[in-house]
């Protein structure tokens, strides 16, 4: 069990690093045609993707058609996944409110 998790984990700091390099690369250069805006589109779809892919996984489960490591495997990446986005959405939110706080 700790093998799968272990597994998981290394899966979303993988697409986590797929993720911000891709970033890099689009910030060398107009070329790439990317930015800031094409970074958080990208995540936000790969975000989506993981989430779906636990939800399928977990159905198979249920049905009997997928294993339980597997489950706990795609489970626990979709939770990695979503704590991510809440840790990103909160840091956001307080960065808004500190601008508001600003004086101009």
């Amino acid at each position: 069990m700790a093998d799968t998790i272990a597994n998981a984990a290394a899966a979303a700091y993988s697409n986590a690093g797929r993720i911000a390099g891709a970033g890099l690369s689009a910030r060398d250069g107009a070329q790439d045609g990317g930015g800031f805006g094409d970074l958080l589109r990208k995540a936000a779809e790969s975000a989506v993707d993981t989430l779906r892919q636990g939800e399928q996984v977990s159905l198979q489960g249920v049905a009997g058609k997928a294993d339980i490591a597997q489950v706990a495997a795609a489970v626990a990446n979709a939770d990695a996944t979503l704590q991510t986005i809440v840790a990103v959405r909160d840091r956001v939110i307080a960065a808004y409110q500190d601008i508001i706080k600003m004086t101009i």
